[in-house]
């Protein structure tokens, strides 16, 4: 490495002119397959190497594929949202894209601000994983050559790719293991957010227990939040009939309604009461909760958007569902008292 300080601005005009080429050898130089003699390609990586020279990608991007892939995500401070930027970015960046997270809002509005800002950007992709985005929206995503990929949305928009978590089979199945466990008061409680997902888990559980002849009580207190979940139990163990058994329909809800349960109501879990969750979200598994939940096939999911941005051929409207993984824990009882 040369001691010569480099400039705060190096062109590859500067990285030519120190090695004695032209300015196309440099560019074919930095350019993957391009054409050019090995005497060349080592004058140029030596000059750029002393010179401090980088190809700026995103310039390039004006002018080609920019290899960026935006992220529209809200809620980033969720564990399961957190969770999910993580894996998808570390598997992104290990296939080669450029990743770009926009943080929003979940309204519409938001997200259709999102979206355009990654036209602004040129990306190739965009993988959408919170929120609603106008159908006219994605259109124009598509018709400006940019790949997009919905993650839990229940949207089938021509051109697009759809990938969910298959919501139905965790409802049937968190009735399952309530009703093996001897549970007949069951309860279930969601958030104002009405997600799809959501309401799917919500609308599944509720239909396989009156297929039982079982009637659900469902509450709704607010927010998908810690918070809410604690107002849910003061509402559900604040009346005379409450439930033996409880579908939370993600892991943060269950996670302050069993704390309220406990502290405030005296019940113990699971001999009392059981609750079952969704995510597996780390807080699931410390020693204090022990909730059985269902796992985001997170890495699965974030497989499949790698495979359908490096093989853009394969992406159509049909929505791809990937399975959620039981985890049983200490929170429902194994079988009948």
């Amino acid at each position: 490495m040369s001691d010569l300080k480099p400039p705060s601005f190096v062109s590859a005009q500067m990285v030519a002119d120190r090695a004695g080429v032209s300015r196309s050898a440099v560019s074919r130089t930095f350019t993957d397959g391009a054409s050019v003699s090995e005497v060349t390609r080592r004058k140029v990586l030596e000059a750029a190497d002393a010179l401090g020279y980088h190809v700026n990608h995103l310039a390039r991007g004006l002018r080609e594929r920019s290899n960026i892939v935006c992220l529209v995500v809200a809620d980033m401070t969720t564990p399961i949202r957190a969770r999910m930027v993580d894996v998808l970015t570390r598997k992104l960046q290990a296939s080669g894209k450029i990743t770009m997270v926009i943080n929003t809002e979940t309204d519409t509005e938001s997200v259709s601000a999102a979206l355009r800002q990654t036209l602004n950007y040129r990306a190739d992709a965009t993988v959408v994983l919170s929120g609603t985005p106008p159908a006219s929206l994605i259109e124009t995503c598509l018709a400006n050559g940019q790949q997009v990929i919905l993650i839990n949305r229940d949207e089938r928009l021509q051109g697009s790719s759809n990938l969910g978590v298959d919501n139905a089979m965790a409802g049937r199945e968190a009735l399952f293991l309530l009703r093996r466990a001897g549970c007949e008061r069951l309860g279930l409680i969601t958030s104002n957010a009405r997600t799809a997902s959501l309401v799917e888990r919500e609308t599944v559980f509720v239909e396989a227990a009156a297929a039982e002849g079982v009637q659900v009580v469902v509450t709704e207190a607010g927010p998908t939040s810690y918070e809410s979940g604690q107002e849910a139990a003061r509402r559900v163990f604040g009346r005379s009939e409450a439930p033996d058994g409880v579908f939370c329909v993600t892991d943060l809800l269950a996670l302050g309604f069993m704390d309220v349960a406990r502290q405030d109501f005296g019940l113990t879990i699971p001999e009392d009461l059981c609750v079952v969750g969704f995510d597996d979200i780390e807080q699931a598994g410390w020693a204090s909760y022990q909730l059985t939940t269902f796992r985001q096939p997170l890495n699965p999911m974030a497989d499949e958007v790698v495979d359908l941005l490096l093989q853009p051929q394969r992406a159509v409207s049909e929505r791809r569902m990937i399975e959620p993984i039981p985890v049983w824990r200490r929170s429902v009882r194994p079988g009948k008292r």
